[in-house]
């Protein structure tokens, strides 16, 4: 049986994560959420997910000594990151006072701005909350979804990539943002699926038959 653990380090939407890849799995699938480093290890898909202030998440995740089993599986098996655990993935965050976080992959995760308009100079709410059109960029992830669905989002900060080459998905919130990346096994999404309805769902189901190529 095909083993999918959800990472439990007491920051994230764990439990609706994990009906959502419950609804979309197969027969021999079994999700589990899970704090276990060796179960971790041991699961043939990730899903690493996160919510709320990213100090307090990168202390958990240090605490539930989750971080290095995260840097272990990063080149080794599929793996689908969420909300903060996407921004946990790269260098830094500008929340909290500046947080270090995995580095993983190069880049920062920066704040929106006090003072945030579109384009026609609407002020704009901070929190990005709610639903937007993500421009996807070619990954299997992507497959059977339509170009500019709307995605459901919940945050404050957005990434901001070093590297183009990983960026998967952008979306338009008073700057262009980067809100899903991917490098090798690697998919992360700032949006929340499990909140997106069927866009999201199918993305899931996408994740649960992925085999970690690009």
């Amino acid at each position: 049986m095909n083993k999918v653990i959800v990472v439990d380090y007491g920051m994230g939407n764990l439990h609706s994560v994990a009906k959502a890849l419950e609804a979309v799995a197969n027969p021999n699938v079994q999700v589990t959420v899970s704090s276990d480093p060796q179960q971790i290890k041991a699961a043939d898909r990730v899903v690493f997910p996160g919510v709320g202030a990213i100090r307090d998440c990168r202390a958990a995740l240090h605490q539930a000594g989750i971080d290095q089993v995260i840097t272990e599986l990063f080149t080794n098996k599929p793996i689908l990151a969420i909300c903060v655990g996407m921004q946990m993935l790269f260098d830094y965050s500008e929340e909290n006072d500046g947080v270090d976080c995995l580095g993983l992959l190069p880049g920062r995760v920066k704040f929106f701005g006090r003072e945030l308009t579109d384009s026609s100079g609407e002020k704009l709410k901070v929190p990005h909350m709610g639903w937007n059109q993500v421009e996807q960029i070619e990954h299997p992830l992507w497959q059977n979804i339509s170009q500019s669905s709307r995605f459901y989002f919940v945050h404050s900060y957005y990434v901001k990539a070093d590297n183009a080459a990983v960026v998967k998905g952008r979306c338009e919130y008073g700057h262009l943002i980067d809100v899903a990346v991917a490098q090798d096994n690697l998919f992360a999404v700032q949006f929340h699926p499990e909140k997106s309805a069927q866009a999201g769902l199918q993305l899931l189901a996408n994740f649960m038959a992925w085999n970690g190529e690009g």
